[in-house]
């Protein structure tokens, strides 16, 4: 059994999910880094961490695939014998964005598969590991945190699909912040509001106007640190008592104002 706490980001090749990782690493965790691409071809990433003196590993995993799943968080039982932390960070938007009187059923279930079923089951399998291990070290106190979005209660009629999966992770956070409060195992939520990713990219100068108007009380793209920041403040253990908590890393969007 490894004496260092063991954190597993999905979705850590880049955006939210990398710096996740680094902030994690810099907290003196070591940080198992997963993604769809195989290890080979993540080498780069990997050299990146090295080079800084983080201690880091590579776990290939597609979380829509039972398979990838159980693997996944067999590998790390393995050769760690803990998870201290899991952060559920992968997740995708449809490959078109269309009108939900439009949207396909092949478009659904992609968002759907990964983003809410994959993270459901995530939550499932961790959760499983982590009761099982309690006990194992005094300093071993695992968390969950699950990576929404201010989609789970704002409309975007051109990616219902997106929406309705974050919406549906919202609710994963509380079935699993009650569940495990039992086995003193908090869970959170962070919505991560306009977000300078890959992911927001294509619409980049449509938000920016949007934040100049005003529609967030901080005029400003968040970055992916800020998201990492809550990410830290929830498995600080400061927050234990607060299971199933939303932290909105939105620059205020939402606060409803007039």
């Amino acid at each position: 059994m490894s004496t260092k706490k063991i954190a597993a980001v999905t979705g850590s090749r880049r955006g939210i999910g990398y710096a996740i990782a680094q902030e994690l690493a810099q907290s003196g965790y070591t940080v198992i880094l997963s993604d769809v691409i195989d290890k080979e071809d993540a080498a780069p990433l990997l050299k990146e961490f090295s080079e800084e003196g983080f201690p880091i590993d590579y776990i290939k995993c597609d979380i829509s695939k039972d398979s990838d799943r159980r693997a996944f968080m067999d590998a790390i039982i393995s050769k760690y014998g803990r998870l201290d932390v899991l952060v559920n960070n992968a997740g995708v938007a449809p490959r078109s964005r269309l009108d939900v009187l439009e949207t396909t059923e092949e478009s659904f279930n992609f968002v759907m598969d990964i983003n809410l079923k994959g993270t459901f089951f995530m939550c499932q399998s961790a959760s499983n590991a982590m009761i099982k291990a309690k006990g194992i070290a005094e300093d071993y106190h695992p968390r969950i945190v699950n990576i929404a979005s201010m989609s789970a209660y704002t409309s975007s009629v051109n990616r219902g699909e997106y929406c309705i999966s974050k919406a549906g992770i919202a609710m994963v956070t509380k079935l699993f912040a009650d569940r495990l409060a039992e086995f003193g195992i908090p869970v959170f939520e962070v919505r991560p509001g306009i977000i300078m990713t890959d992911m927001t990219a294509t619409v980049t100068e449509k938000y920016q106007k949007l934040i100049d108007n005003g529609i967030t009380p901080i005029k400003r793209f968040g970055q992916p640190k800020d998201v990492a920041n809550c990410v830290m403040a929830a498995v600080s253990g400061r927050l234990d008592f607060a299971t199933g908590q939303v932290l909105n890393a939105d620059g205020g969007f939402h606060i409803r104002r007039l």
